[in-house]
């Protein structure tokens, strides 16, 4: 079971999600980094694009594992660029869970090759 826990009196913001509590988790699935690539390897055109391929490829490693996002406890999103955080928020909202597990997002210089701008790391239980 995924508890999210926000302590009494902390602000209620879109991009704060103080912790996920998991009781008696009898599976934890460490997602690694997945990026805004389709099936072929191509980057997605924009950060847009990128984020929706992205969320997609964390979901589906969840769905390999027989999870869902509702399984998901902890997310690091890595951006290459503070202005995409509007659209990668726009773009991401229907992919995850919300309430949204314990988050942190982090501007980067650059990830693993060139031309990718978001990569997203996950935790889940069930």
């Amino acid at each position: 079971m995924i508890e999210m826990v926000t302590p009494q009196g902390f602000p209620n913001l879109p991009y704060l999600s103080p912790g996920a509590l998991v009781t008696t988790p009898q599976r934890t699935l460490y997602v690694s980094g997945q990026v805004g690539v389709d099936a072929t390897g191509q980057p997605g055109k924009d950060i847009g694009e990128q984020a929706r391929l992205a969320t997609a490829n964390v979901n589906a490693v969840l769905a390999a594992a027989g999870m869902g996002p509702g399984n998901l406890v902890k997310v690091n999103i890595y951006l290459t660029d503070e202005s995409h955080i509007p659209a990668f928020m726009e773009a991401a909202a229907g992919a995850l869970v919300s309430p949204q597990p314990a988050t942190t997002l982090l501007i980067v210089k650059a990830l693993a090759a060139p031309g990718l701008l978001v990569e997203i790391e996950a935790v889940a239980a069930d």
